[in-house]
Formats: structure tokens, C-alpha cells, sequence
């Protein structure tokens, strides 16, 4: 689990960026971060991940704050996290198995078959049993994804995080990468962060949905009370295409048939 306390975080002393968010991400849950341009979601992220220092506030990684870390803790932290980038951000020189062993070769000790074993074997998870050998320029981007998220659980880490996995991608591989995620995330029983746009991302796997808005914390839940949610700006941004619209239109409809034919129920009972 990982709990955010009031943190902030301003550059050049006075551009406050985090306005105080305080939330908390839960083990073995699909947690997404969403928000429009310049809402403050990269910049949380990158906070969460230490690669900006808060300017205040508590960041703990269960029950250990970051804040109060040393050199070397933080070091022993990073090695309990896995990150897939937006990018995929594999080394174009290296060969699929060759850039999935890269976080063993750097934070572990093991022997080259204790290595060879493990890649082997989220190779075979992430179902790129034939690509192994080949190199990123060779594979397509959803592949890619699959090499990255490969990389990011091949040290078992504890907390993974993903900025916008499905950029890029087509709807079809998009949903491909967040059932993968979503089965990781039970199986490998995690902590997932995921920063992401893809509505429909935040609409199957959203299992706690994070809304910033200019740097502040809107609104929190889940895919299933998302629809009855008051923000307005939140239902805006979520639901700014007409397909999303439609859709929660109808969930609402089905909602309020549920609600009748309980209360139907309810009095046959009585009577």
C-alpha cells in the first residue's frame, strides 16, 4: 500500500504544482491517476517515483516515508518497483530477453541461469514466446508494451507503475495490455499505478480512479459509482465523447431499473 499525505510540490519557489493531495493506493488493486493537460498528474507521478522531491507532505510505501529515506534506502525502494514507460523505453540495441533482464543485471546478484529462468518465464506470461530473440524494431508496438511490462515484473516488485500504457496503441491492443495488467496486478498481487487518458481503461479496470484538477484532488472512486458521481467537472472530462456519453446514460437507466424492481420487491414482501 502506499499513502500520500498532503503533498506538495512547487518548482522555482512559487509555481505550486500539488496543492496538497492526500490519498492512498491499495495492494493487489488497479489504481489509474486521470486529469486533463497541466492538472498536476505527471508531476504527481514522477513525486511518487522520487524523481522529483517533494516540496512537503508524506509519501509512504508501506509505512516507510520516502521523505525520510537515505541514499541507500531509496536505493533498496527503487529495486522494489517495476515502471513501464509511455514510450516502452527499451534499448533498440538489445534483444527482448536482453532488455527484460536489465532490472535483474542491476539490482540482483543472481547467476546467469537464475536470470535466463526468470525471463523465460514472464516471456511466457506476457505470451512473447516467439519473440524473445528478436529485437524492438522488430516487434510491433503492442509487443512492445508487453516487453516493457515484461522488464517492469520480471524482479517481482512490490509496486508497479505505468505512465499512459496504452499510448499509442490501437482500442484492440489497448484493452489487450489492460487485461494484462489487471491479471498481473492480482497474480502478482501489487501495488499498480497507472497514469493514463485511455477512458476506457478508467471504465474496465479502474478499480480506484484518482481525478486531479489543477494540482488539487477532485475526486476519488471507482468505475462502478462513477457515473452517479456530482463532480461535474469529472463526469466533463470523463465523459466528453458522445460514445462515454451514451454510455452513462445507460448505466444510470439500468441503476434506476435495479433500484425499481428492488422497491417492487420489497413491497410484494410486506404485503
Amino acid at each position: 500500500m502506499i499513502e500520500v499525505k498532503e503533498l506538495r510540490k512547487s518548482f522555482n519557489g512559487d509555481v505550486e504544482v500539488l496543492k496538497g493531495i492526500t490519498t492512498t493506493f491499495e495492494t493487489g488493486k488497479v489504481n489509474l491517476i486521470i486529469g486533463q493537460s497541466g492538472s498536476g498528474k505527471t508531476v504527481f507521478l514522477k513525486s511518487l517515483l522520487n524523481v522529483y522531491e517533494p516540496s512537503s507532505g508524506g509519501i509512504l510505501f508501506d509505512g516507510r516515508d520516502i521523505m525520510n529515506m537515505s541514499r541507500e534506502e531509496k536505493q533498496g525502494l527503487r529495486a522494489e518497483i517495476g515502471t513501464v514507460f509511455q514510450g516502452s523505453a527499451l534499448f533498440d540495441s538489445m534483444t527482448v530477453e536482453e532488455n527484460i533482464s536489465f532490472p535483474l543485471d542491476m539490482f540482483t546478484n543472481l547467476t546467469y541461469r537464475e536470470k535466463k529462468r526468470k525471463v523465460l518465464e514472464v516471456i511466457g506470461r506476457v505470451n512473447l514466446d516467439k519473440a524473445n530473440k528478436k529485437f524492438p524494431s522488430e516487434i510491433s508496438g503492442g509487443m512492445q508494451k508487453r516487453v516493457a511490462i515484461a522488464r517492469a515484473i520480471v524482479n517481482n516488485p512490490k509496486y508497479l507503475f505505468c505512465d499512459e500504457p496504452n499510448s499509442g496503441l490501437d482500442p484492440y491492443t489497448s484493452n489487450v495490455i489492460d487485461d494484462l495488467l489487471l491479471e498481473i496486478t492480482k497474480e502478482y498481487n501489487t501495488t499498480t499505478i497507472i497514469n493514463t487518458h485511455d477512458m476506457n481503461s478508467v471504465m474496465t479496470i479502474g478499480e480506484k480512479i484518482l481525478y486531479l484538477r489543477l494540482g488539487i484532488k477532485e475526486w476519488e472512486g471507482n468505475k462502478d459509482i462513477l457515473a452517479t458521481a456530482k463532480n461535474k467537472n469529472l463526469l466533463d472530462f470523463v465523459y466528453s465523447s458522445e460514445l462515454f456519453k451514451q454510455l452513462r446514460e445507460f448505466m444510470l437507466e439500468n441503476d434506476q431499473t435495479s433500484l425499481t424492481n428492488n422497491k417492487t420487491e420489497d413491497n410484494e414482501k410486506t404485503d
